[in-house]
């Protein structure tokens, strides 16, 4: 039977969020019904509301938000891995789980998925929320749900970065581009983990202030062309840029060590990094992007959070009314670290 859900959905690609209520239904087979305790609010959900990837109407209405954390309240035919009760972080890709990449464990790989949660799928900005089951990755701790809502996404994405990507070691020098952003401020952690020496760059003192914060030296990039490793001589083994400007990348690139890595999270469609094939071979440079993570990552991921190696940097905790006001901190470059949507308290 269907029950009453309420949240807030979006009706109008880079229109405003409407809270209302409606009835969700129970859960088809395989999948689960969740009851959210907290959501994540970072960048990502401001550009899926504003139809930066994906604008078709047939989306519409949709509720936003995938880094949730929650519990399991029903449970759908043919799922017997999850049972009520059971408390769960959301995975963000819609991936099959049963093609050949995600068998191997790289679900973020998956060739057959079927989208995002929040953008193909209503997502955390309502009280209950319906996921398939591959979805739903279980996790016991009893972590606060607003500082948990940083590890399927802001810690996770960091991880695969770090461990997948670039194989991070230790005594690497590792470069941080917006280190003081939602996701930046937990990879300088991770990478930490990883053994690495950290440097994270951004340009306000907040953010700067947060970097140091964190054991992690900070250089303020508001002139990128200012910006000196000179600690390091100059140069580091592994740059990563969440920036994503001309600028941004070609300061990367020019301060690579010899056989250094520029990694890339950024998307914006009319950025372009030129490259001279002569420069990478004769320094044997690498360039490549990263997306995401498998879920096997976010369960590294929960474990760094559950044994203190990475502490979660969330800025903002609010309830449903005063959901805007930490929209329009995001949208101002002022939140730090994540915000975090909390259904599971009442604010007084």
């Amino acid at each position: 039977m269907a029950c009453d859900n309420e949240g807030f959905r979006l009706h109008r690609w880079d229109g405003a969020l409407h809270f209302e209520r409606w009835s969700i239904p129970e859960p088809p087979p395989g999948e689960v019904q969740v009851e959210v305790e907290a959501c994540g609010i970072g960048l990502t959900v401001l550009n899926n509301t504003r139809g930066v990837n994906w604008r078709s109407p047939e989306l519409l209405p949709r509720v936003p938000g995938h880094e949730i954390v929650g519990r399991v309240v029903a449970v759908g035919d043919e799922v017997t891995s999850l049972a009520v009760g059971a408390r769960v972080l959301a995975y963000f890709y819609l991936s099959c789980f049963s093609c050949s990449e995600c068998q191997a464990g790289r679900e973020e790989r998956c060739p057959r998925g079927s989208g995002r949660l929040g953008i193909h799928r209503d997502g955390g900005y309502a009280r209950l929320v319906n996921l398939p089951a591959g979805n739903a990755i279980p996790f016991e701790s009893e972590l606060d749900a607003a500082q948990a809502v940083v590890i399927p996404d802001a810690v996770a994405t960091p991880v695969h970065v770090c461990r997948t990507r670039l194989g991070v070691q230790p005594g690497d020098r590792v470069a941080v581009v917006g280190a003081g952003g939602g996701v930046g401020a937990h990879l300088v952690q991770v990478a930490r983990a990883c053994g690495a020496v950290v440097v994270g760059l951004d340009r306000t003192p907040p953010k700067l202030h947060l970097i140091e914060s964190l054991g992690v030296i900070a250089v303020d990039s508001g002139r990128f062309d200012a910006v000196d490793l000179e600690a390091w001589g100059g140069v580091a083994d592994a740059i990563v840029d969440f920036v994503g400007s001309p600028e941004s990348l070609s300061w990367g690139l020019d301060h690579l060590a010899h056989g250094g890595q520029l990694c890339v999270l950024t998307t914006f469609r009319d950025v372009t990094l030129p490259l001279a094939p002569r420069d990478l071979v004769a320094r044997e440079l690498t360039v490549l992007g990263s997306h995401y993570a498998s879920r096997r990552e976010v369960g590294e991921a929960a474990s760094l959070v559950s044994s203190g190696q990475v502490t979660p940097v969330v800025g903002s905790e609010v309830v449903p009314d005063t959901l805007g006001d930490v929209h329009q901190a995001l949208a101002a470059g002022t939140l730090i670290g994540r915000g975090a949507l909390r259904w599971d308290v009442r604010f007084p």
